[in-house]
Protein backbone atom coordinates (compact mmCIF):
# COMPACT_ATOMS: atom_id res chain seq x y z
CA UNK A 1 0.00 0.00 0.00
CA UNK A 2 2.48 1.96 0.83
CA UNK A 3 3.88 1.75 -2.89
CA UNK A 4 1.16 3.09 -4.53
CA UNK A 5 1.03 6.27 -1.72
CA UNK A 6 4.51 6.92 -2.83
CA UNK A 7 4.97 6.09 -6.52
CA UNK A 8 3.77 9.04 -8.11
CA UNK A 9 6.03 11.18 -5.56
CA UNK A 10 8.66 9.34 -6.90
CA UNK A 11 8.15 9.69 -10.42
CA UNK A 12 7.85 13.57 -9.88
CA UNK A 13 10.97 13.26 -7.49
CA UNK A 14 13.13 11.96 -10.66
CA UNK A 15 11.41 14.41 -13.12
CA UNK A 16 12.68 17.16 -10.40
CA UNK A 17 15.81 15.94 -10.81
CA UNK A 18 15.88 15.54 -13.89
CA UNK A 19 14.66 19.33 -14.80
CA UNK A 20 17.26 20.75 -12.52
CA UNK A 21 20.03 18.97 -14.28
CA UNK A 22 18.55 20.43 -17.67
CA UNK A 23 18.27 23.79 -15.90
CA UNK A 24 22.41 23.42 -15.15
CA UNK A 25 22.79 22.45 -19.13
CA UNK A 26 21.00 25.35 -20.67
CA UNK A 27 22.56 27.85 -17.63
CA UNK A 28 26.29 26.39 -19.25
CA UNK A 29 25.08 26.98 -22.47
CA UNK A 30 24.25 30.37 -22.06
CA UNK A 31 27.18 31.45 -20.08
CA UNK A 32 28.88 30.14 -23.07
CA UNK A 33 27.47 32.06 -25.58
CA UNK A 34 30.63 34.33 -26.32
CA UNK A 35 33.49 31.41 -26.25
CA UNK A 36 34.60 30.84 -29.36
CA UNK A 37 34.03 26.92 -30.41
CA UNK A 38 31.95 26.24 -27.98
CA UNK A 39 29.25 23.18 -29.18
CA UNK A 40 25.64 23.51 -26.73
CA UNK A 41 24.83 20.78 -24.93
CA UNK A 42 21.29 19.32 -24.21
CA UNK A 43 19.19 15.90 -23.49
CA UNK A 44 15.81 14.86 -24.65
CA UNK A 45 13.92 15.03 -21.56
CA UNK A 46 11.45 12.18 -22.45
CA UNK A 47 13.81 9.65 -22.98
CA UNK A 48 15.89 10.79 -19.69
CA UNK A 49 12.69 10.75 -17.82
CA UNK A 50 11.33 7.12 -19.53
CA UNK A 51 14.76 5.68 -18.85
CA UNK A 52 14.97 7.28 -15.15
CA UNK A 53 11.30 5.22 -14.52
CA UNK A 54 12.67 1.91 -15.86
CA UNK A 55 15.79 2.45 -13.89
CA UNK A 56 15.90 4.59 -11.17
CA UNK A 57 17.65 7.73 -10.45
CA UNK A 58 21.50 6.81 -10.24
CA UNK A 59 23.58 10.14 -9.23
CA UNK A 60 23.09 13.05 -10.64
CA UNK A 61 19.59 11.76 -12.28
CA UNK A 62 20.95 12.69 -15.55
CA UNK A 63 22.46 9.26 -16.54
CA UNK A 64 20.46 8.56 -19.26
CA UNK A 65 19.68 8.73 -22.80
CA UNK A 66 23.04 10.55 -24.44
CA UNK A 67 21.01 12.50 -27.56
CA UNK A 68 21.74 14.79 -29.90
CA UNK A 69 18.51 16.21 -32.53
CA UNK A 70 18.92 14.83 -36.26
CA UNK A 71 19.79 18.00 -38.65
CA UNK A 72 16.83 15.87 -41.05
CA UNK A 73 14.19 15.33 -38.46
CA UNK A 74 11.42 17.52 -38.02
CA UNK A 75 11.09 19.13 -34.57
CA UNK A 76 10.98 17.70 -30.94
CA UNK A 77 11.64 14.00 -32.83
CA UNK A 78 14.48 12.42 -34.61
CA UNK A 79 17.21 12.22 -31.67
CA UNK A 80 19.81 10.03 -32.10
CA UNK A 81 22.49 8.50 -29.88
CA UNK A 82 26.03 10.29 -29.97
CA UNK A 83 28.65 8.22 -30.86
CA UNK A 84 30.59 8.76 -28.05
CA UNK A 85 31.42 10.29 -24.77
CA UNK A 86 32.78 13.99 -25.16
CA UNK A 87 34.36 15.93 -21.86
CA UNK A 88 33.63 13.13 -20.24
CA UNK A 89 30.00 13.27 -20.05
CA UNK A 90 28.12 10.45 -21.60
CA UNK A 91 24.83 11.54 -20.78
CA UNK A 92 24.35 14.62 -23.03
CA UNK A 93 24.11 15.64 -26.52
CA UNK A 94 24.73 18.48 -29.10
CA UNK A 95 22.35 20.68 -30.10
CA UNK A 96 22.43 21.04 -34.02
CA UNK A 97 23.43 24.52 -34.85
CA UNK A 98 20.58 26.95 -36.56
CA UNK A 99 22.72 29.50 -37.47
CA UNK A 100 26.60 29.23 -38.55
CA UNK A 101 28.55 31.36 -36.64
CA UNK A 102 32.57 32.77 -37.46
CA UNK A 103 33.48 31.27 -34.61
CA UNK A 104 32.38 27.68 -34.40
CA UNK A 105 30.06 28.40 -31.67
CA UNK A 106 26.82 26.77 -31.32
CA UNK A 107 24.82 28.53 -29.09
CA UNK A 108 21.55 30.36 -30.52
CA UNK A 109 20.63 32.57 -27.30
CA UNK A 110 17.23 33.30 -28.59
CA UNK A 111 16.45 29.36 -28.32
CA UNK A 112 18.84 28.72 -25.61
CA UNK A 113 16.16 31.68 -23.17
CA UNK A 114 13.25 30.09 -24.35
CA UNK A 115 14.27 26.38 -23.15
CA UNK A 116 15.28 28.15 -20.14
CA UNK A 117 11.98 29.60 -19.48
CA UNK A 118 10.17 26.92 -20.19
CA UNK A 119 12.11 24.79 -18.08
CA UNK A 120 12.03 26.62 -14.98
CA UNK A 121 7.85 26.75 -15.26
CA UNK A 122 7.97 23.11 -15.51
CA UNK A 123 10.39 22.91 -12.69
CA UNK A 124 8.17 25.12 -10.74
CA UNK A 125 5.32 23.24 -11.36
CA UNK A 126 6.62 19.87 -10.54
CA UNK A 127 7.42 21.36 -7.07
CA UNK A 128 4.19 22.34 -6.64
CA UNK A 129 2.89 19.35 -7.60
CA UNK A 130 5.08 17.48 -4.79
CA UNK A 131 4.52 20.08 -2.19
CA UNK A 132 0.53 19.46 -3.26
CA UNK A 133 0.82 15.61 -2.98
CA UNK A 134 2.86 15.91 -0.01
CA UNK A 135 0.23 17.87 1.72
CA UNK A 136 -2.60 16.05 0.99
CA UNK A 137 -1.03 13.00 2.09
CA UNK A 138 0.11 14.46 5.47
CA UNK A 139 -3.75 15.63 5.67
CA UNK A 140 -4.88 11.71 5.02
CA UNK A 141 -2.31 10.53 7.71
CA UNK A 142 -3.46 13.24 10.31
CA UNK A 143 -6.83 12.16 9.28
CA UNK A 144 -8.05 15.98 8.21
Amino acid sequence: MLDNLTNTLDFQSKALVLRADRQRVIASNIANADTPGYAARDFDFASALRDAGAEGVQGTGAGTLAMTRSASAPSGAGFMPLSGPADGETNLGYTVQTQPSADGNSVDLDRERAAFADNSVRYEATLRFINSQSKTMLSAIQGQ
